[in-house]
């Protein structure tokens, strides 16, 4: 079918005499435009973000159940708390869990859990081996569609220690992706133009790859030396060839302009030591990410469970140590410290909410094709069950929101991670040690 002449790819510029200049955004560029025409399907996007350390838990008939995380009521009579209502404007858009968990995880370091929170992996041995997170199974299938295959952040950065990591998705090797901290950082390896130097640097002999001239030296290697070495090893052959993969990625991306953004839209001088500023940048960019088709897939970790950055996060409510807020949080007072704090947290999250319900998409906006899940992998600090979880968006993937849905403990939390996956569009009928999806989620 021939491209109508009002269908302007958004990567177009004007060029002439040796000068190139960005188009703005045009309707012509939309996807509304194209789709009507080529009937392609609209993207199907995830986001998953976790806090840590845990909420707090008030009785019912508590006199400051108003700062405890949980709704009160269930099903759709449920009421938001003071916690969470900042959210309340996306009732029918979103999806609040009780009582979901790892019961892999459920005897392991409460600080231990942050590793596992989209693995549903239970570390065994000295190793800590973990296995793929829900993200990076998804990037297998989805991450083809877009420049990067996901795009992996933390307040913190790296991959941080076994057992506090600082990043929340792991490769089909279960070893730990490292996550991208720094604002500017993310800009421009979202949104940088590739130079001259770039396209010299891929200009490789892909004939073969270095993993594949020396496999049989390694398979020889491998039977001399011991186990512990064995997995030294083996991390660094997956290492060498995840760098040929991303290589390989960028070379076949190498001649396609990267979307033009201001980077004014983002303050790219936020730092940690600002968390309201820095947080909101971070989303900023993470929408921008969605809405330039740059990737599909994202995580966010706000906080580790190790000496995080992080920790200081709650100064911008006034309040002092997230850790030390989260281990308060059953004393007096306790609940409304944390609860302040975590309404902060929920207030930054209904913006990224709001950005992309304000995004048209042909019959909806970009929220009704994107997935958020957002919680915490305890639920008071060191309590690895009944995790803090909602999920938004999704309403125009086959989603029923505006409820608050319980469970026992027989309902493992990787049958959410499953639905979400199969919603996505991902052939799988397991994840972990999912049982099935959540029915009662599903339209």
């Amino acid at each position: 079918m021939s491209k109508k002449t009002w269908q302007i790819d958004r990567r177009t510029c004007l060029q002439g005499a040796g000068v190139s200049l960005a188009l703005p955004f045009l309707d012509a560029m939309s996807r509304t435009a194209r789709a009507k025409e080529t009937a392609e399907p609209l993207p199907k996007r995830m986001c998953c973000i976790l806090f840590p350390f845990g909420v707090a838990l008030p009785k019912d008939d508590a006199p400051d159940r108003e700062w405890g995380w949980f709704p009160t009521g269930e099903g759709e009579n449920y009421q938001l708390t003071s916690v969470l209502q900042p959210l309340a404007q996306h009732r029918s858009r979103m999806t609040i869990f009780g009582g979901l968990s790892h019961p892999n995880c459920r005897s392991m370091n409460g600080h231990d859990t942050g590793d596992t929170w989209l693995t549903g992996n239970a570390f065994h041995g000295a190793t800590c081996q973990n296995t793929v997170s829900m993200d990076q199974l998804a990037a297998q299938h989805l991450g083809d569609h877009t420049r990067f295959r996901s795009v992996v952040l933390s307040s913190d950065g790296g991959i941080g220690p076994r057992t506090r990591s600082t990043t929340l998705s792991y490769s089909a090797k279960g070893q730990p992706i490292p996550a991208l901290s720094e604002p500017k950082q993310i800009f421009q390896r979202l949104f940088a133009a590739d130079g001259s130097t770039a396209a010299r640097s891929l200009e490789l002999d892909n004939s073969s790859s270095v993993l594949d001239l020396v496999l049989e030296s390694s398979r020889s290697l491998h039977g001399k030396i011991g186990r512990q070495d064995q997995v030294k090893l083996d991390e660094y052959l997956s290492s060498v060839r995840d760098v040929e993969q991303r290589v390989d990625r960028a070379r076949d991306w190498l001649h396609t302009p990267r979307p033009h953004v201001d980077p004014s839209v983002v303050n790219l001088d936020a730092d940690p030591q600002g968390p309201e500023e820095y947080i909101k940048a971070i989303y900023d960019l993470m929408y921008l990410a969605l809405q330039t088709d740059s990737t599909r897939l994202l995580t966010y970790m706000i906080g580790s469970y190790g000496p995080t950055i992080a920790r200081t996060f709650p100064t911008a409510v006034g309040l002092a140590d997230w850790h030390g807020l989260a281990h308060g949080a059953g004393k007096e007072g306790g609940p409304e410290k944390i609860g302040r704090f975590d309404q902060f947290l929920a207030k930054n999250l209904a913006y990224f909410l709001d950005r992309l319900r304000d995004t048209p998409e042909q019959d909806g906006n970009l929220l009704d094709r994107t997935l958020v899940l957002y919680g915490s992998s305890n639920s008071r600090t060191h309590q690895n069950v009944n995790y803090p979880l909602l999920l938004a968006g999704g309403n125009k993937l086959g989603l029923k929101h505006g409820r608050y849905l319980q469970y026992g403990d027989d309902t493992p939390m990787s049958n959410l991670l499953v639905t979400m996956l199969q919603q996505m569009g991902v052939p799988v009928n397991q994840f972990a040690d999912s049982t099935g999806p959540l029915k009662e989620l599903l339209a």
